[in-house]
């Protein structure tokens, strides 16, 4: 057995299915070695930053790793920016990085690069295989790594340890169970909520799946808090029988307006919230003086163990209370804006479906619209790089194939990963992208307003400007084999959707906004 097929053997045996693929030379022998092993998966992107997003959106929705295949440290380099938002995401997905054979790296070749230097803030753990015989061994210790830390992994693959007989199949350890928040955590949290003034929650990671927002709701009904999800999440769930939750808001002033009047917020998979930006005479973490901060269970805890414990502890009834029928939104017509782009999607969207949010500035508009939808998982930007949107719908397509996926996506962080189409075709994939052309980054517009800036000149207009020449989505729908529609008003909107569902595969519907 060759060092290549020892780790994808192993990998298999762990339970991983699908790899995501961009290889070159220095990964021949592991590309090779899918046709001498069962059980995994190859999926071949045309772009780095599809890979990583990809393996990113897959392992959100099949709740076990991807594994991603690239090449030395240029090819890793250009997914670099997916793997951020996988780390902040906390995604613990697993990088097989080519090298060049170990007798070869001194040469210092054209594309010999630093690659652990480039891994390391991308990762929470960085190894190197040292032959074949040990290599399966350190797969497994990467894929133990990343399930421990809940963040990719990296493993950088020489060569000639991939290519070399000797290569031996490796014990897979059972998965690591995310550590328990202390009793006396528990207790003290318990206490506090009684003797709030008024308390507030605020969930994030693990917390935001069915389980968790009814364990908070109850918590909320018993002690008299409210409760609110994180900003861009890694994933949401809604429907009908889950309670609906707020959202911490974007902007710092907006996050101190929502959380005005709580006399204590508590931390439950997440952090304090944090401006993206800092912003002159605004604080980084945009906590109202009088709000009081305590944690419950950090982000790598066993989450909804804590919240079950809490409410328990604070006497909560056994079930969540229950909510009114939530309707959904109006039915859009006419021009379209954000909203009308939101309402749609809500509207028509399967039972079941992923709702991929990279809408950027117009993707703020859905969850409000999405209240009142079927029941369904939303996927967000987690590290604010852009262009995860259309390669995270691309990896959860394949994790969940009997799932409609939506892509609800932005014109300009679409351009920097619409090769993602082509994976999309080639696989045959459910995926609806709905890109809200605005051809300009809207954010950007908003940053200068807030900078002060309320009739930029002409360099500073085409720095945020995508027109001359405008991106015709439906030709780059067509060049990567995806049928694209251009649609302008709402009621054409509804019926592209509606006919895209019912034929399942991908498309591209472009609203003009």
């Amino acid at each position: 057995m060759k060092g290549s097929e020892s780790v994808l053997s192993t990998a298999a045996a762990a339970g991983m299915r699908v790899c995501f693929a961009n290889p070159g030379t220095t990964e021949m022998a592991l590309v090779e070695a899918f046709d001498a092993t069962t059980g995994i998966r190859p999926v071949l992107a045309l772009a780095e930053g599809v890979v990583t997003g990809a393996a990113d959106g897959y392992t959100r929705m099949a709740g076990v790793p991807a594994l991603t295949l690239l090449h030395l440290g240029p090819g890793f380099a250009n997914g670099i920016a997916n793997l951020h938002n996988a780390r902040r995401g906390r995604t613990p997905l697993v990088n097989l990085i080519g090298e060049h054979a170990s007798w070869h790296q001194a040469a210092d070749a054209p594309l010999a690069s630093d690659i652990d230097s480039l891994a390391a803030p991308v990762s929470g753990w960085v190894g190197r295989t040292t032959s074949a015989a040990r290599a399966a061994e350190e797969f497994a210790a990467a894929r133990q790594a990343a399930l421990r830390d809940r963040m990719p992994a990296t493993l950088i693959c020489a060569a000639d340890h991939m290519w070399s007989d000797g290569g031996v199949e490796a014990a897979v350890p059972e998965p690591p169970a995310p550590p328990a928040v202390a009793p006396e955590r528990i207790e003290e949290v318990a206490k506090l909520l009684a003797g709030a003034a008024r308390p507030a929650l605020l969930l994030g990671g693990d917390a935001l799946d069915g389980e968790g927002l009814r364990t908070a709701a109850r918590i909320a009904a018993a002690v008299g808090a409210e409760v609110f999800a994180e900003r861009s999440p890694a994933r949401l769930e809604r429907g009908p029988d889950i309670p609906a939750v707020r959202s911490v808001p974007y902007f710092p002033e907006d996050v101190l307006d929502a959380l005005d009047g709580f006399s204590d917020l508590v931390l439950v998979g997440t952090g304090t919230p944090v401006a993206f930006f800092g912003y002159q005479g605004l604080p980084s973490f945009p906590v109202p003086d009088g709000t009081a901060v305590h944690p419950l269970a950090d982000k790598g805890d066993d989450v909804r163990g804590a919240l079950r414990a809490l409410a328990e502890a604070a006497g909560a009834a056994a079930t969540a209370p229950t909510a009114p029928p939530r309707p959904g939104p109006t039915a859009p017509s006419g021009a379209l804006n954000a909203s009308a782009v939101a309402a749609a999607i809500a509207l028509t969207q399967p039972d079941g479906a992923i709702v991929v949010n990279e809408g950027v500035s117009s993707g703020g508009a859905y969850p409000a619209a999405a209240t009142g939808a079927p029941a369904h998982t939303e996927l967000t930007l987690t590290g604010g790089a852009i262009g995860s949107g259309m390669p995270m719908a691309t990896g959860a397509a394949i994790a969940c194939p009997d799932r409609a996926v939506i892509g609800f996506q932005a014109d300009g962080s679409a351009a920097y990963t619409a090769q993602a189409l082509w994976t999309q075709a080639r696989e045959e994939l459910d995926v609806t992208t709905v890109i809200c052309a605005n051809q300009r980054y809207r954010i950007l517009e908003a940053e200068l307003r807030r900078a002060g800036v309320d009739e930029p000149g002409p360099g500073a207009t085409s720095m945020t400007r995508l027109a001359g020449p405008v991106l015709d989505w439906t030709a780059i729908a067509r060049g990567f084999g995806v049928p694209g529609v251009r649609v302008s008003t709402g009621e054409e909107l509804l019926d592209a959707l509606r006919r895209a569902h019912a034929d399942p595969g991908p498309h591209l519907i472009e609203a003009v906004l």
